[in-house]
């Protein structure tokens, strides 16, 4: 397995966001976190949310639970900032009685929005929103104090766990991949973790292979989309040579020009490259969590 920074960096200097590219400097070439702040600001609204494309798929400018998950990815990667605590805060009135968010708000103007985002209904909690929000939180949280005591944050994972439990059958895979995330998030802090996440493995197969129903042709959730952290619960879901065979996979799976894909569909020109850009670099994060180089 070998791996071309200097490809990668070169794609995404071709390809890139300046937010994507502020997070390759900052991850690999010794760049500041404030450049990457400054970039994610682009997409921040007064309010304290996100919108304006910072999810690829959803244009709108109005804040989004989308676009809190990205920016608090980049608030996990760089450490406190003020602003974490401010998204959390955004969340926090957008949630409903019962701890969770919806999938999306209302948008305003649906041009470049995935159809799934502009007909969500505002009124209804979801597990994969809730979830994945809540999962990058707790990454953030886990160096930043004000995080991990954000109400909004014990709420969300309230709704989660509650949500898991009352789970008959498997969920659309998507959630399914983020509900994992989130139990394997608080594993150690929350006592229905444990069996919960092995309820969730038993929807998983052992080759870790969950085809996204209703996906693009050939969609699929991976190993390490379940499990991407070495030392993590999630992980014994699978054999070491499945884990190895899928780090494997990846690390193959760089372009000759540098640069990653996505295998889902895109709803705008824009979205198609700036998802190859975030996928880049996150998979060159997940390769070097894993040892690779």
């Amino acid at each position: 397995m070998t791996v071309d920074l200097q490809a990668a960096g070169s794609f995404l200097a071709t390809h890139g966001r300046v937010l994507d590219r502020r997070r390759f400097e900052f991850l690999f070439g010794g760049g500041q976190a404030g450049a990457v702040l400054a970039a994610v600001d682009g997409y921040r609204n007064p309010d304290g949310g996100y919108g304006w494309g910072l999810e690829p798929d959803l244009r709108a400018g109005e804040s989004q639970p989308g676009g809190a998950l990205h920016a608090l990815e980049v608030f996990a990667e760089v450490g406190p900032t003020p602003r974490s605590v401010e998204v959390c805060d955004w969340l926090a009135g957008v949630s409903l009685p019962d701890g969770g968010v919806p999938f999306a708000v209302p948008v305003a103007d649906p041009a470049g929005c995935a159809p799934f985002w502009v007909d969500a209904d505002p009124r209804v909690s979801s597990l994969q929103s809730t979830a994945f929000v809540a999962m990058v939180a707790h990454r953030a949280a886990a160096g930043d104090p004000a995080v991990a005591r954000h109400p909004w944050l014990a709420a969300a994972t309230r709704y989660c766990v509650e949500a898991v439990a009352a789970l008959d059958s498997a969920p659309h895979p998507i959630a399914l991949g983020f509900a994992v995330g989130v139990l394997d998030a608080v594993h150690e802090s929350h006592a229905q973790a444990a069996p919960l996440l092995d309820k969730l493995g038993e929807f998983i197969p052992a080759d870790g292979l969950v085809p996204v129903e209703g996906g693009a042709d050939g969609e699929t959730l991976r190993p390490l989309d379940f499990a991407p952290l070495p030392d993590r619960p999630a992980r014994r879901f699978f054999s070491a040579d499945v884990i190895a065979d899928d780090l494997r996979r990846l690390a193959d799976a760089q372009h000759e020009d540098g640069g990653w894909r996505v295998d889902f569909d895109s709803y705008s020109p824009a979205a198609a490259l700036e998802w190859q850009g975030y996928k880049t670099v996150a998979t060159l994060s997940l390769l070097r969590a894993n040892g690779i180089f």
